[in-house]
């Protein structure tokens, strides 16, 4: 008599499930049923999505039109990421009981921003952008600070690549105030 040993797969993390475990450093996102953990930001890495965060706050909030949030937890369409920038419309920023910005959010970002990381699996970056879009984000960013060169995500529309310093980048219709060229991104990177 033979006896079979059959191994049964462990079910899947819920996305409830992976919201309830303790937050990790760097942060964990859950991608298509998989905890993925982020990798640890590194100098040029943190220096762009700095400067980034910054100069769109700098029209953005004034003016009340959106909001740029670096590393802020996204959980929707049943996963839970954290881009490098996440830019929220005005709109779109979920409030608290007391009308302060809420911990928790729901939604997708309006404009997703990813700065890609040396270790960093672009494969997996871009599927996090184009779930962002699938959820009705506007636009999507992929910066490789490597070779100084973006692709641009436009919704329902192919990835545009972008290395010529002088290209305007294209901004989500409503954030047409800010003027970003691809030297303006890569030159923050000189001191």
């Amino acid at each position: 008599m033979v006896k079979l040993m059959i191994q049964t797969a462990k079910p899947a993390l819920s996305l409830e499930e992976f919201l309830k475990l303790p937050e990790t450093q760097p942060e964990s996102e859950y991608l298509d049923g998989k905890i993925i953990q982020k990798p640890m930001p590194q100098g040029k890495h943190s220096r762009i999505q700095g400067k980034l965060v910054t100069t769109i706050n700098a029209i953005a909030e004034t003016e009340r039109i959106a909001l740029a949030l670096p590393e802020l937890r996204c959980s929707f369409g049943g996963q839970s990421i954290v881009p490098d920038v996440a830019v929220l419309k005005w709109e779109n920023i979920p409030k608290d009981d007391n009308g302060d910005i809420a911990n928790v959010v729901a939604t997708s970002p309006d404009w997703i921003i990813e700065i890609l990381s040396p270790e960093q699996n672009q494969s997996r970056v871009t599927n996090k952008i184009l779930h962002c879009l699938n959820c009705g984000c506007k636009l999507g960013w992929l910066i490789d600070p490597q070779v100084h060169s973006l692709l641009i995500f436009p919704p329902q529309q192919q990835p545009l690549f972008f290395e010529e310093e002088d290209r305007q980048l294209p901004v989500p219709d409503f954030l047409t105030q800010l003027n970003l060229k691809v030297k303006d991104i890569f030159s923050w990177l000189k001191l």
